[in-house]
């Protein structure tokens, strides 16, 4: 897991919440130090905190999509039975087919149970109230190529089918010095592998979105270009967004029609106790807008027309908003309302921004383990919540 300890300062005029509201539901560098997740828990018994209600910029004319979210509720261990940690991937799976149940949710692991990074080998798969099941378990050997091998990460999809699509930025012993390029895994609807997608547009897929029209699905993965700076904490301004359109049904497994980079030189830095730190979270809005959330820039971006563009959007798109209640992000979804929710990687805080840039509201979902802890994200469907993961005490949570 990767904790951060940063120095930021606030800007602008901020406004103490004491319980508000309702909603409706579906940079200049900084420096950053890392420490692995903790040792697995014994116990997965489900336990209720309330989340703090921090602070907020200006009032929107809609109540903001986190007014009415102040619990947070542990549902359940991570961990499988081969010891994994540091849960990143999470995404709901709209449709039972072979072993996946509609209405639950996937999670990838990206540590072993030695805490090393990059050596994750498990999906786990969650019914909502927290039920765990190992749902795959990949073989250190690949039908095709994969760079390095298997260390799964927060990048991670279902296509129809039920074939599943998750990344992988591997290493020999969980230290940044020995991690190389990966690959994505294409698993089918039994958990079983069936290839892999790799090449030189594939560098450290590190986190996922995807939208899908019939049976083509377009996935946009940012890049963490890990493996280039073995010495490591200094930045590098060439990660990129990759989109990837597959075809793919009931009776014909994942086929790639396109590869397109529609974002580049975004920072990123090799660092030997985060591993790396580079783009993250991706969402798709309604428009054609990809926003992105670049950790290392302490910013939201955004890249226009990501459907259609063939050329890339230089610095990763332009800039949605930046610092303030942003403290390095992780993880990003859109909330049913459209607005921006992102995971501080600085203190484990959500922060909901507009498209416009306007940040609303934050509140805490990590109180125990803070920064670094919360990569994948997931709006709970027809209520207001959402779903995560907290690689901080390996547990699934629900914010509600």
């Amino acid at each position: 897991m990767r904790k951060y300890q940063l120095v930021a300062s606030l800007v602008g005029a901020a406004l103490v919440l004491a319980g508000c509201g309702s909603s409706h539901s579906s940079s200049s560098h900084s420096t950053q130090t890392a420490a692995k997740a903790p040792a697995a828990s014994t116990t997965a018994a489900a336990t209720s905190t309330t989340a703090s209600q921090t602070s907020a910029v200006g009032h929107a004319a809609a109540q903001p999509y986190l007014a009415r979210l102040h619990t947070v509720t542990t549902l359940g261990s991570t961990v499988p039975a081969n010891g994994d940690v540091n849960p990143y991937g999470l995404i709901r799976v709209t449709s039972t087919v072979g072993t996946l149940h509609a209405g639950s949710f996937l999670v990838s692991n990206f540590n072993d149970k030695a805490n090393d990074q990059g050596t994750g080998t498990t999906i786990d798969q969650f019914t909502p109230s927290g039920k765990r099941t190992l749902w795959a378990q990949i073989p250190s050997r690949l039908p095709g190529a994969c760079p390095g091998g298997v260390g799964l990460t927060t990048a991670l999809n279902v296509l129809p089918g039920g074939y599943v699509v998750v990344g992988s930025l591997p290493t020999t012993n969980g230290k940044s010095a020995t991690a190389q390029y990966g690959c994505l895994i294409e698993l089918n609807s039994a958990g079983h592998v069936i290839a892999t997608i790799a090449g030189p547009q594939i560098q450290g897929p590190w986190d996922m979105t995807a939208i899908t029209h019939g049976a083509t699905t377009t996935l946009f993965v940012s890049m963490a270009l890990n493996g280039g700076a073995v010495k490591g904490r200094h930045v590098i301004d060439n990660s990129t967004v990759l989109r990837i359109r597959m075809r793919s049904s009931d009776s014909q497994p994942p086929k790639v029609l396109s590869q397109q980079v529609v974002g580049d030189r975004i920072p990123w830095r090799d660092d030997p106790a985060a591993l790396v730190i580079g783009p993250t979270g991706v969402a798709l809005a309604s428009n054609g807008t990809l926003y992105v959330a670049d950790t290392l820039d302490n910013r939201i971006s955004a890249i226009t027309q990501a459907m259609t563009r063939t050329t890339p959007a230089a610095d990763g798109g332009t800039t949605v908003t930046q610092g303030q209640h942003l403290k390095q992000p992780l993880g990003l979804i859109l909330a049913p309302n459209g607005d921006i929710l992102t995971t501080n990687a600085g203190d484990g805080n959500v922060v909901e921004t507009t498209p416009a840039g306007r940040q609303l509201l934050t509140r805490t979902a990590d109180t125990k383990t803070g920064a670094g802890s919360l990569f994948g994200l997931a709006t709970a469907p027809g209520t207001t919540g959402i779903y995560f993961v907290d690689d901080g005490d390996n547990t699934f949570k629900l914010l509600h």
